[in-house]
């Protein structure tokens, strides 16, 4: 049996005794014992003598199979008087002798089996089939759950951000307004970053197309519309939800540093974002921008910039480097993270 019969056969297996209403299941019971009856007269003349009950045997189990046990039954007790009436020595009279006693026992022995054993099986199908719904159920509870703490998740640090916003109008130093600014900020791409990471299995997502969202709401929050991106690459394994939100916070700060300085003065550019596998077992994720380029003499390790700092740090903890040059093709500048595949 392939993978593709067994399911379907479950499934076909998981709908049986059919849900028919109880007359027409006793009417079909009562016709399968005609139609036996019939059939048995038909072969009157081709059988030996001793075959009374060949034809009500298929017809009972099939029956009990299909309209449950107790048509089986019902099946089996009217093929039993007629067979005995019609087929049994003296024909056509209900007297008992050893050999009729005999056959009717066999009869009884031979139709009982099949049926307490398809009871059996439909009982335990009918089992299986409410632990189904009941494990659909709580999936489905589960996931409702899930979501909404995601999105109360969500909805916290952008109420957080919120606050935030409103202790800045409260501050007159530049210098904490810019900090109250860029914290404001990290919390609506955490928030953001946690959306995208809907799985209530806990399953990861593929790095590609995970990125891309986050960088589509990137840009569009920031209110350049003519700055165009393009993800190349990918890998084959899923990124871990660990992982997730360091790379993608690693990235997002990249392009908030490209959207902030490259494109200054710039209403557009074009960003690049390419993964691939670096060197053994290690990752490399680049972010290059056509901008302004970096200024002169810069260094990373001496760069007050509290975005490139926390991607440095997050790089670091996930076992990785973060780095910024200059990028040859473009002009611009190319941001590189790489990390272990493992990562």
């Amino acid at each position: 049996m392939t993978g593709a019969e067994g399911p379907s056969l479950a499934r076909a297996d998981g709908r049986l005794p059919l849900r028919w209403p109880w007359p027409v299941k006793a009417a079909l019971a009562v016709a399968g014992a005609i139609v036996a009856l019939l059939l048995r007269f038909a072969l009157d003349g081709v059988l030996p003598p001793g075959f009374p009950f060949l034809t009500f045997f298929p017809i009972v189990v099939g029956i009990a199979f299909l309209l449950g046990s107790r048509f089986g039954l019902l099946a089996a007790l009217l093929g039993g008087l007629l067979s005995w009436y019609f087929f049994i020595q003296p024909v056509r009279t209900f007297s008992l002798s050893p050999g009729s006693l005999l056959a009717l026992a066999f009869y009884v022995f031979s139709c009982g089996v099949p049926i307490l054993f398809i009871d059996l099986l439909q009982q335990s199908n009918a089992s299986l089939r409410a632990e189904r719904e009941t494990s659909a159920r709580l999936a489905e509870t589960r996931e409702l759950l899930f979501r909404e703490l995601q999105h109360r998740i969500s909805n916290n640090l952008q109420m957080v951000a919120a606050l935030l916003t409103i202790q800045r109008r409260q501050v007159a130093d530049p210098g904490a307004k810019a900090a109250l600014d860029e914290a404001s900020q990290r919390l609506v791409t955490v928030g953001r970053i946690s959306r995208q990471l809907y799985d209530p299995s806990g399953a990861g997502r593929e790095l590609a197309p995970f990125l891309d969202e986050i960088i589509r709401d990137i840009l569009g929050s920031s209110g350049r519309s003519g700055i165009e991106h393009r993800v190349s690459g990918g890998i084959d394994s899923p990124l871990s939800p660990d992982a997730a939100i360091p790379v993608a916070l690693v990235v997002a700060e990249s392009i908030a540093n490209a959207v902030e300085h490259g494109f200054e003065g710039r209403d557009s550019g074009q960003l690049h974002i390419r993964i691939a596998p670096s060197a053994r077992d290690r990752l490399s994720i680049e972010i290059e921008d056509d901008g302004n380029g970096l200024p002169d003499g810069f260094s990373l390790d001496g760069s007050n910039s509290l975005g490139l700092r926390i991607a440095t740090m997050l790089a670091g903890q996930l076992g990785g480097r973060f780095s910024l040059g200059s990028a040859t093709g473009s002009g611009g500048t190319i941001a590189r993270l790489d990390l272990p595949m493992a990562a």
